[in-house]
């Protein structure tokens, strides 16, 4: 039974006076306003502020969510990586459309994308993957990710094998299993936090010409 009432739980609250946003305000480009406001967040020292969450959902609409980290974004769109047998991995393939969500509560923000998905070229993967630490690499090729196993020290006898077989390797070559995502978007909404719960959200819609801006009620 939960130990916390939920009346309590209720009145949780914070008022957002921070900043404001305004149509006239921002950028005409989506990604112009993105890189704004991601430059604040890394010069505000927020823990992980290219944390994002990111939502996938398989043919049938059942949806799941996770965080995983943005590795980096252009007018081409937003890249992570993983492993391609994930859960994630295989929604993505069968169903190549994801949400994205940025959550900076110190700055009192947020940040919506949404857009279809495809893998990265095998060259963008290559080079990521050769940009991690050893450890790191090591790590992606031990981990069945999203798969049963029978239990941590399964997990780390995978690793200690690996970490022979590769011993004198300086990096380890890019497994086939694992690579990026990049999520082209369609619509961004920018989200300040705003006193009285009457929050600015500012849309971006993509049209033919090219960015659509409105207002959403809060």
């Amino acid at each position: 039974m939960p130990t916390i009432p939920s009346s309590e739980i209720a009145a949780l609250r914070r008022n957002y006076t921070q900043e404001s946003l305004s149509e006239t305000a921002v950028q005409p480009d989506p990604f112009e306003q993105f890189d704004r406001w991601f430059k604040e967040a890394l010069s505000s020292e927020l823990v992980e502020p290219n944390a994002m969450t990111l939502a996938s959902a398989t043919l049938d609409g059942r949806p799941s969510a996770r965080i995983v980290l943005l590795k980096g974004f252009d007018h081409q769109g937003f890249v992570f990586y993983t492993n391609y047998g994930s859960r994630k991995g295989k929604e993505l393939d069968d169903n190549p459309q994801a949400a994205l969500l940025f959550n900076w509560l110190e700055l009192e923000r947020q940040i919506r994308i949404e857009g279809s998905v495809e893998r990265v070229s095998p060259e963008e993967s290559e080079a990521y993957f050769q940009s991690r630490p050893k450890e790191s690499q090591i790590g992606a090729w031990a981990s069945p990710q999203s798969q049963v196993i029978a239990g941590r020290d399964a997990l780390e006898a995978a690793l200690d094998e690996l970490q022979t077989t590769f011993k004198h390797d300086p990096v380890l070559p890019l497994p086939p299993f694992w690579g990026g995502y990049r999520v082209r978007p369609q619509l961004f909404e920018f989200w300040q936090g705003r006193e009285s719960r009457l929050h600015d959200r500012i849309q971006y819609t993509r049209t033919e010409e090219g960015w659509n801006i409105g207002r959403l009620a809060p």
